[in-house]
């Protein structure tokens, strides 16, 4: 406006006689003549210095446009005029209208410009709406609706493949969760997108159950791995779970799903085998507790049923093993690519991650010992819902077998000691036990009752651990065989059972021993390990073999050996057949068939001990009756005889009787034994006791030419020693799996038991030393001597000829029996000892009767003992002579004086009252008057008293 207003006072000033207003638009913006623009232009301007001047100018010249310049410039004249400050006042106006002039032109030609712009576009409007029809605006209203349906179609277009996606995510397949699942978070992002579509409207809420259902489809999946554990799939239901951020959820429902599957498996196998059982379909059975219906279990499908059962918990504790070593795998394999990634932004969910992963392993962790729990417990409802007291030995080691197998999974797979497996079998391995060791005493009774105790043939080599029932003792127990049928070298030690049968099979899957597949190289023939070798043992024997020569040879020491070689000579075979009565044999065990069934019954219980070590005091207790019952039998049958224990020869040790008196008090019921009749009451009653047992009719004891039965005696006695020998080599398998506080009970079976046997050797051997030998004959023949000779003889007496030919006699039944039994060295010294004691016994009894006797007789005495003694040297290697001491110290008592007798009396305690009495009145008269007679007599009364 200010502008306008400049323009138009300087036109006043240059159009004075003219009014603006009544000019036309063109000729008010008539552009300067060149002589005024060249008088405006004469000087030059600074655009500065033209912008001050105007701005010098006053804002009155612009008030408004009836503003009168002239007269308001005359009025502003001094009252005095000067004419210089006229003409300076009148070149400062100039200035400045030729300033404000520059101004104006410049103004006016612009909006000339614009005039002719505006006049233009008037002129071309008129022409283009003269030229466009209006089908060329329909062309653009076409168009701009092309553009709308192409936006319309891309629309449609999403929204078609948003369904397509929707009916993956409506009916996934289970291959397919993670990718539905992803699609369905896609699809609910999508539809917020797309929600100003109707149809689209309500497809959140439908998206959301969606997700829903797929969550529980996934819980079905998960179900599956329980039994079967698949790794394709496993990884596909982690991965939808981890989309739908429930990894912990999922880990929980795994749980669940494993304590279902635990039982559900073992109901179905258990239901399946009682169904089958029955023989009927009768639905009753599903109805029932798992308790009750382990109770209908048959004892003829007990084993297959265990088997199936435990297979099937394998595959279940296996599908969990697997399980862990997914997560282990998968953790390791995310912490790889979080530490080669390492991304700020990212730590926030790679913390999250962690949290999930140590929430997922402490959850595996706790569940092991879980799951082992549950099925501990179910597999004990199984085992004490029957009964299996009467089941087959080898049918209760196999579930014995299949048990401790399954306690060594349970150890791998947690580390547990199984208690309540442990605790369940020891039950009914206690209440089978005692049931099956009752009924193997009462077999072993019979055994014994009708044992002829004939040698058992078996090879030099024979050894226990050659037995099928000891094989565990040499070889490992292999997980997938029963007890005794592959190597310890087969597994390495070091491989867990997971991890053999992480791929494939099951420990499971065992056959019972069969043992048709495998023999027992124990037998030998005729007692030798081959034909020529027995051959080669009677060959140069039998040439040489007659007696009397025997006797005429000089004393050969004694030589010992095992077998015969050729280098052996026939001087120390003929020695041999005097101290080792074993026809050359090789020393072959000594044993009966019952001592091998006995042998047997130890391996069995020592393989039921193995297996389940916390009956291991009830079992060596049953095997230590085995071994009572054993030695009293042979006691009984071979040993005992009142007649000879009353000797007081000390036959039978203090610790042999102290042995005999507990196993006849803790074992033996004597009852029954006495009144058959009463058997069943009794043995209802004594369970823990059994029948004394009796010797078979067919084992003759009473035959002088078989030496009394000495070959069953030989037999029945070394074969208890051998199998004292076995308990010894036993003893560190037993001490090791025995409890430490039965241990003592170990100990007092060995020290007082085991170690007795061998001393059982002389009470036996006793009976046949003194009938094997007439004693009665020899005091007979000594009683008609005549002693009281008054010259010194040099001939000795004919008792000792017939005492010889006595020992003579006995030595030759003493071979004839060794053709039948080998009689081991010490069994041979220990009958010529029993022998050579009672004939020297015998000599002393003999010279306690002589009633008179003369310094000449004592010396006939002392002429036959030394020709019995050099004679007898010939016959035995026995050295020193047993009691050679007690006759020789008897007969030179007779020189005793008075004073030395009573020492000698009071010292010599071995002798008996009649031998001390009739020594004393032998001497009365010659070193002996009759009061001291009274006195030693009196030493003698004294002495006596205490033994009555």
């Amino acid at each position: 406006n200010n502008d306008i207003k400049q323009l138009m006072w300087i036109m006043q000033l240059f159009y004075p006689q003219e009014s603006v207003n009544d000019l036309s638009p063109i000729e008010s913006f008539r552009i300067p003549t060149k002589e005024e623009l060249r008088e405006l232009h004469e000087e030059p301007i600074d655009p500065q210095a033209q912008q001050e001047i105007i701005n010098s100018i006053e804002e009155v010249y612009f008030s408004n446009d009836s503003f009168d310049i002239v007269k308001y410039e005359l009025e502003r004249l001094p009252p005095v005029l000067s004419l210089q400050e006229l003409e300076e006042y009148r070149d400062k106006l100039k200035q400045q209208q030729a300033a404000e002039l520059e101004r104006v032109t410049s103004l006016q030609t612009g909006l000339q410009l614009a005039a002719v712009i505006c006049t233009d576009g008037r002129r071309h409007l008129n022409i283009a709406k003269e030229g466009f029809t209006q089908t060329s605006l329909g062309l653009l209203a076409n168009q701009r609706k092309r553009q709308l349906l192409i936006g319309l179609l891309k629309s449609l277009r999403t929204i078609k493949t948003l369904v397509y996606e929707l009916s993956i995510v409506f009916y996934p397949k289970e291959e397919d969760y993670p990718g539905a699942i992803q699609l369905c978070l896609e699809c609910q992002k999508a539809a917020s997108t797309f929600k100003h579509y109707s149809c689209i409207s309500e497809l959140n809420s439908k998206l959301q159950d969606t997700l829903e259902q797929i969550e529980e489809q996934l819980d079905v999946a998960l179900s599956k791995i329980c039994k079967n554990f698949d790794i394709n799939h496993y990884t596909k239901v982690q991965q939808a779970y981890r989309l739908l951020g429930k990894t912990q959820t999922a880990m929980d429902q795994l749980h669940m799903h494993f304590t279902q599957a635990i039982h559900n498996t073992v109901f179905q196998v258990v239901l399946g085998y009682v169904e089958l059982c029955a023989g009927n379909t009768d639905t009753k059975f599903q109805k029932l507790q798992y308790k009750d219906l382990c109770t209908h279990i048959t004892s003829d499908s007990y084993i297959p049923c265990l088997a199936d059962l435990c297979k099937a918990l394998w595959e279940v504790m296996l599908s969990y093993y697997r399980t862990m070593q997914w997560h282990e795998n998968h953790d390791q394999d995310e912490a790889a690519v979080v530490s080669s990634v390492s991304d700020g932004n990212n730590v926030i969910g790679t913390e999250e991650n962690c949290f999930d992963r140590n929430y997922v392993k402490k959850k595996l962790e706790h569940g092991l010992s879980r799951i082992w729990q549950d099925v501990q417990l179910k597999v004990k409802t199984y085992l004490l819902g029957t009964d299996l007291s009467n089941f087959k030995y080898d049918d209760f080691i196999f579930v014995l077998d299949v048990i401790s197998r399954l306690m060594q999974v349970g150890e791998e797979f947690c580390g547990s000691k199984s208690e309540v497996l442990q605790e369940s079998i020891r039950k009914q391995s206690v209440n089978y036990f005692k049931t099956y060791h009752r009924t193997r005493l009462e077999e072993l009774r019979m055994f014994l009752e009708n044992e002829t105790w004939e040698l058992c043939p078996v090879k030099s080599s024979f050894n226990i651990l050659q037995l099928h029932e000891f094989k565990f003792m040499e070889q490992s127990r292999s997980p997938s065989v029963s007890p005794s049928k592959q190597p310890a070298s087969a597994i390495s030690a070091t491989v867990t059972l997971f991890e053999q049968y992480c791929n494939g099979g099951n420990p499971f899957e065992i056959q019972a021993d069969s043992k048709d597949d495998e023999t027992e190289d124990v037998l030998a023939s005729n007692g030798y390990e081959s034909d020529e070798q027995e051959k080669s043992a009677y060959q140069e024997y039998d040439s040489d073999s007659d007696v009397p020569e025997e006797l005429k040879r000089d004393y050969v020491d004694e030589q010992t050996g095992d077998a015969p070689i050729k280098s052996v000579s026939r001087e120390t075979l003929r020695s041999r057949k005097r101290s080792d009565y074993n026809l050359n044999k090789v020393n072959a065990p000594i044993l009966t068939n019952t001592t091998l069934n006995v042998i047997r019954l130890v391996g069995k219980y020592m393989q039921m001990m193995n297996i389940l070590k916390p009956i291991a005091f009830d079992v060596i207790h049953f095997m230590s009756q085995l071994f009572d019952y054993y030695l009293y039998a042979v006691y009984t049958f071979f040993g005992r005889n009142d007649t000879f224990e009353s000797t007081g020869l000390g036959l039978s040790s203090s610790r042999l009787r102290t042995t005999l008196n507990r196993i006849q008090e803790s074992l033996i019921d004597l009852e029954v034994s006495a009144d058959p009749s009463g058997t069943l009451t009794a043995a209802e009653e004594r369970k823990e006791k059994v029948p004394s047992p009796h010797l078979s009719h067919l084992v003759v004891l009473t035959s002088g030419n078989l030496l009394y039965g000495l070959a069953e005696r030989v037999v029945a006695t070394e074969s208890l020693v051998f199998l004292a020998e076995q308990f010894e080599f036993l003893q560190p398998h037993l001490d090791a799996v025995m409890p430490a506080a039965k241990k003592p009970f170990l100990q007092q079976f060995y020290s007082q038991t085991v170690s007795t046997a061998s001393e059982l050797r002389k009470p036996v051997y006793w009976i046949v030393a003194a009938k094997a030998i007439d004693y009665e004959q020899m005091l007979l023949l000594m009683a008609n001597v005549k002693w009281d000779v008054k010259e010194i003889m040099s001939q000795h007496n004919v008792y000792v000829d017939a005492l010889l030919k006595e020992f003579e006699e006995f030595n030759r039944r003493l071979n004839d029996v060794s053709k039948r039994v080998r009689i081991p060295l010490p069994v041979s010294n220990i009958l010529w000892e029993h022998c050579i004691r009672l004939a020297n016994r015998t000599l002393v009894e003999g010279y306690a009767n002589v009633k008179k006797c003369s310094n000449e007789g004592r010396a006939l005495m002392q002429l036959d003992f030394q020709q019995f003694l050099m004679k007898l040297e010939k016959l035995t290697d026995i050295r020193p002579i047993p009691d050679k001491e007690f006759v020789e110290t008897y007969i030179k008592a007779y020189y005793l004086t008075e004073n030395d007798m009573e020492s000698w009396i009071k010292e010599h305690r071995e002798y008996s009252t009649k031998q001390l009495t009739n020594l004393v009145n032998i001497c009365l008269g010659t070193y002996i008057n009759k009061k001291a007679r009274q006195k030693l007599l009196a030493t003698i009364d004294d002495i006596d008293r205490p033994k009555r």
